[in-house]
């Protein structure tokens, strides 16, 4: 049997370039602009061209871990409830935030997509750019979007987010604000650095991830089959 084709090889590889990326960082003195995430994504492209293993065959491999994205996802529900009170003063400006995120985080990518010329399939994995993965895959699937694209775009971006977020959040004041903003614009690599900021922080951007997914999965497909009929 080939070792290679085995899913434990896979999910192996992948918890052990995670591990490696946060190790590196902390030897490069934590560079803000290179986040663990970042690494850990360089050295599991390397090895997958250097194997030669397709995007299908390393996602079977990690299936177990894709599951655990949804769980961990809910489990992000705690710090967000410890910060109910919060949430309940702040629940307007949050709505009209969300809303706004929500239809120019996809709006705007496909939009562009479009502009540049892309074939009709990439500008439909685009449009799926601002949710999080698991959330991402469905609504390719809806849509008909190549999945491997949307899933490294979703990628891309996140990392983008995350290593951006320390420059263009220096001003605000509020881990609330900061929080949210991460979730909405970088998904679930964006929440992850905004539980380095602070629970509440990433509470926030828990919350904003989750509801712009929702919010997307909803209007997304339809405003998609509308444009594109």
């Amino acid at each position: 049997m080939d070792l290679l084709s085995t899913p434990l090889v896979w999910m192996t590889l992948t918890l052990t370039a995670y591990e490696a990326g946060f190790w590196l960082h902390k030897k490069l003195k934590e560079p803000v602009l290179v986040p663990p995430f970042f690494i850990s994504l360089v050295l599991l492209i390397a090895v997958l061209l250097l194997a030669d293993v397709n995007y299908q065959q390393y996602f079977v491999g990690n299936a177990f871990i894709h599951f655990l994205l949804g769980t961990s996802t809910v489990a992000l529900a705690v710090p967000l409830y410890q910060s109910l009170p919060r949430l309940k003063a702040a629940a307007m400006p949050l709505l009209l935030v969300l809303l706004l995120g929500s239809v120019l985080g996809a709006g705007l990518a496909l939009g562009l997509a479009h502009f540049l010329g892309l074939s009709h399939s990439s500008v439909l994995a685009f449009a799926t750019r601002a949710v999080t993965t698991p959330m991402a895959l469905g609504i390719a699937e809806k849509i008909h979007a190549p999945l491997a694209l949307a899933s490294a775009i979703v990628i891309v971006s996140g990392l983008m987010g995350a290593m951006l977020a320390e420059p263009l959040l220096k001003f605000v004041r509020h881990d609330m604000a900061k929080g949210f903003a991460l979730g909405l614009a970088a998904h679930g690599i964006g929440t992850a650095r905004a539980l380095q900021i602070s629970p509440t922080a990433g509470a926030f951007a828990a919350l904003g991830m989750s509801l712009n997914g929702i919010l997307t999965a909803l209007w997304l497909p339809i405003a998609v089959k509308w444009a594109f009929s």
